[in-house]
């Protein structure tokens, strides 16, 4: 019986705070609502002919993305205003194709909604201009039915979708959202750093923007290399990822030759005047060499982490078994993304732009469970 209380219980708990959690939502939604309503009913009010002769601006609070609206009618426009506003997007309308143009070259906006006929200016030369003058602006073509063909030919000069007219006020906010969603992912891929497949001496002159990986080697969970010798040994030494993230090391505390490891425990640590950390093992085995260059010139660890930088020799004990759970080719690149994705998110060590060498160490040379 008392089991049955308390599930009961839980779940009166659960049901209460979805509402409440519902309710403060939808309260929140109302008031940005009615804030940008009242910026709408102002906003259109005030001149901004010194800009353009037929221009209306409205400008809401931490928008989702400005929008300039061009067309011949201005029933559509003021659709237009009020549909996008109220969505939370700033929106800028003029009637005519070079005063578009003219408002493009002077601000900064993240769409451009065209009408396909118009007098002066139609829809293909505004597509075809704004691309020319803002490759980064994307241009959306309003159209209506019997124009369909021609608004799907815009998109061979550079228009990025078209929408057809007339339009609800749920269909044009959906559309806008569904826009601005491919937008920031289309950005987001584009801003993704080059990770790139290189030989041992190619990472001393690579580019600091980009990350490189060795090929022919392979990768730890925990960002150390190990390269297969001639003679059944391994090479190990921390990968790019962990160089550029560490950006200086003042000491290196090379493993004990003849130790025996296993795979995921310590193997060495890299100090410098900020923290440490600990580089786990990649594999099994006994430390046959250490690299002793690396106590007189720890910078070389830095500078060569591919060559002159490697840390010790290691005759491996289950080499077959612990191959498997290295990365190697393609699968390094991708996994890379996520890596310095995790690094530079919000939450990540690098996230108010210096290292935690603690939080690094826990999130990223830390063997899972």
């Amino acid at each position: 019986m008392a089991a049955i209380l308390i599930i009961f219980m839980f779940v009166a708990f659960v049901g209460i705070d979805f509402l409440v959690r519902t309710s403060l939502h939808k309260m929140r939604d109302a008031k940005e609502r009615e804030a940008r309503e009242k910026v709408l009913n102002t906003s259109v009010k005030l001149d901004f002919t010194h800009e353009a002769k037929s221009l209306k601006r409205v400008e809401v609070p931490n928008p989702k993305a400005r929008i300039l609206a061009v067309d011949d009618e201005g029933v559509v426009l003021d659709s237009f205003r009020r549909i996008l506003v109220l969505e939370g997007f700033s929106v800028d309308t003029v009637e005519h194709g070079p005063e578009a143009l003219g408002l493009v070259q002077r601000n900064d906006y993240d769409f451009v909604f065209t009408d396909l006929k118009m007098p002066d200016m139609d829809g293909v030369e505004v597509v075809k201009a704004v691309k020319h003058l803002r490759p980064d602006v994307d241009v959306v073509v309003v159209t209506g039915y019997g124009s369909i063909e021609t608004a799907v030919q815009t998109l061979q000069q550079g228009a990025c979708e078209y929408v057809q007219k007339p339009f609800t006020a749920d269909e044009l906010g959906e559309f806008a959202k569904n826009l601005l969603i491919k937008r920031q992912a289309r950005i987001a891929f584009a801003q993704r750093p080059t990770v790139r497949v290189v030989t041992p001496e190619m990472a001393e002159v690579i580019p600091a923007a980009e990350f490189c990986v060795p090929g022919g080697a392979f990768l730890s969970p925990g960002h150390a290399w190990v390269r297969l010798e001639p003679e059944g040994q391994v090479r190990i030494g921390i990968d790019d990822f962990l160089r550029k993230a560490l950006g200086e090391v003042k000491e290196v505390v090379l493993p004990e030759r003849g130790k025996t490891v296993r795979q995921g425990e310590v193997l060495f640590t890299l100090k410098s005047k900020l923290g440490s950390v600990s580089v786990a093992s990649p594999m099994s085995g006994k430390v046959e060499h250490d690299n002793a260059g690396l106590k007189s010139d720890p910078g070389e660890l830095i500078a060569s982490p591919y060559d002159r930088g490697w840390v010790c020799l290691m005759t491996p004990s289950d080499l077959a078994t612990e191959l498997g759970s290295l990365k190697i080719g393609k699968p390094v690149i991708d996994w890379y993304q996520d890596e310095i994705a995790l690094l530079r998110g919000e939450n990540g060590p690098l996230a108010n732009g210096n290292l935690d060498w603690t939080l690094f160490q826990q999130k990223f040379l830390t063997p899972k469970a």
